[in-house]
C-alpha cells in the first residue's frame, strides 16, 4: 500500500508538471532566440547616443533643464581635454545602467518565459535585466540598482492570439548614470521612470524595435526615442566576455585618470595633466595609489612607486605627525599637507 501511495504521489507530480508545461504555449510569444545587436544609422557621427538618429552631445538636442544642460557642457568640456566626463563605464567600470544599456553597446540575448523575460547584455558587467510579466504590482520596498526594477506586460495588438508587443516600465534606480558616452545626464535624485515598447513584427522576424520614453527631472519634458535591434544570422553565436576590471587600460589614481600604454607605462589622458614621470609627481598626487594599479605592475606596489618616481614621505593631517611612505597598508588616505620626495 505504501508503494502504491508513493507511485500515486509521483503520478500527481508528473501530471502537475505536464500541466504547467502545457500552460506555457510558446507559440503565443515572439521568437527572440539568437544574438541581437544595435542597428547603427550611417552618417550619424560620434559614438552611439541615446537618440540613435542624431549625433551625440549637443547634436542630440536634448530637452535638458538649464541646470543639467550645464552638466552636459561640463562633461563635454572635460572630454575635450581628454577626460571621461560623466560616462562612468570607462575608467570607473560602473555599469551603464538603464536606459543606456539598451543602446546595445554589446550583443544582447532575450530569454522569454511566461512569468519573466530576461535581457542579458555583457557590457562592462554582465547586465541581466529581469522583466517581470507575472502580473505583480510594485513592491513597497526595493533596493535601488543601476538596472532598476522592471515590470512588463505582453500584448497582442494584431488580434491573432499571438503577442507582438512587450510593454515595460522600470523604476528604482541608483547612480551615477548617464545616457550615452557623451555624458548625457540624468537627475541626481535617481527618480527616473523608463517606459519601453518592444515591438516584434513577424513579417520582419530579424528586427526588433524598442520605443523608449525617459521621464526624468533633468528634462523639461519626457524624451522619447526609438532604437532598432537586428538578429545576427548565426546558428551558434559567439558570446564574448567583457571583463572591465581586467581589460581596462584606463587607470584611476586619486582623482586623475591615466592610460596604460603598450609598454606598460602610464600616459596622461588630458592636456596639461601631470605625467607620472615628473621629477616630483608626489607634490600633486594623493598618498594612496589604488591596489588595482599596483597589482598590474610587475613587482607590486613598491616597484610601481619606484618605477614612476612616486616614492615620498608625507604628513596626512595633524592627527598623524609620523611620516609614512607610500605602501600597501594605505596608512594615508587623505591628501597630504606636506610631501617630501624620497630617494629611490
Amino acid at each position: 500500500m505504501h508503494y502504491r501511495n508513493a507511485l500515486g504521489v509521483i503520478g500527481l507530480v508528473l501530471v502537475a508538471t505536464c500541466s504547467v508545461a502545457q500552460a506555457f504555449d510558446d507559440t503565443k510569444y515572439p521568437d527572440l532566440w539568437g544574438q541581437w545587436v544595435g542597428v547603427r544609422i550611417p552618417g550619424v557621427g560620434g559614438q552611439p547616443a541615446f537618440d540613435p538618429t542624431k549625433p551625440w552631445g549637443r547634436g542630440q538636442q536634448a530637452p535638458l533643464t538649464p541646470e543639467y544642460q550645464a552638466v552636459l557642457e561640463a562633461s563635454l568640456a572635460d572630454q575635450a581635454k581628454g577626460g571621461q566626463g560623466n560616462w562612468k563605464p570607462g575608467a570607473d567600470c560602473l555599469p551603464p545602467g538603464m536606459p543606456a544599456m539598451m543602446t546595445l553597446y554589446q550583443a544582447a540575448e532575450f530569454i522569454v518565459l511566461p512569468e519573466i523575460t530576461y535581457i542579458r547584455i555583457d557590457h562592462v558587467h554582465d547586465s541581466h535585466r529581469r522583466v517581470y510579466t507575472d502580473g505583480r504590482d510594485w513592491p513597497k520596498e526595493v533596493e535601488p540598482t543601476f538596472l532598476g526594477y522592471s515590470i512588463g506586460k505582453w500584448i497582442d495588438e494584431t488580434g491573432n492570439g499571438r503577442f507582438n508587443v512587450l510593454e515595460v516600465e522600470t523604476r528604482h534606480f541608483k547612480g551615477p548614470r548617464s545616457l550615452d558616452p557623451a555624458g548625457m545626464p540624468v537627475h541626481a535624485d535617481n527618480q527616473s521612470i523608463v517606459k519601453e515598447r518592444l515591438v516584434f513584427d513577424r513579417t520582419k522576424p530579424d528586427l526588433l524595435r524598442n520605443d523608449i520614453t525617459l521621464i526624468d527631472n533633468a528634462y523639461t519634458r519626457p524624451w522619447s526615442v526609438s532604437k532598432t535591434y537586428r538578429r545576427l544570422p548565426v546558428e551558434h553565436p559567439e558570446w564574448l566576455e567583457y571583463n572591465c576590471s581586467g581589460d581596462n587600460e584606463l587607470i584611476r589614481i586619486g582623482e586623475e585618470t591615466y592610460y596604460r600604454g603598450g609598454d606598460g607605462h602610464l600616459m596622461p589622458t588630458r592636456k596639461d595633466q601631470l605625467s607620472l614621470r615628473s621629477t616630483h609627481p608626489a607634490r600633486h598626487v594623493r598618498c594612496e595609489v589604488r591596489e588595482r594599479t599596483a597589482s598590474r605592475h610587475k613587482g607590486g606596489f613598491h616597484a610601481l612607486a619606484k618605477h614612476y618616481g612616486c616614492c615620498f614621505h608625507c604628513r596626512c593631517d595633524r592627527r598623524d605627525r609620523r611620516p609614512s611612505t607610500i605602501s600597501g597598508r594605505r596608512s594615508c588616505t587623505k591628501p597630504c599637507r606636506r610631501q617630501i620626495p624620497c630617494a629611490v
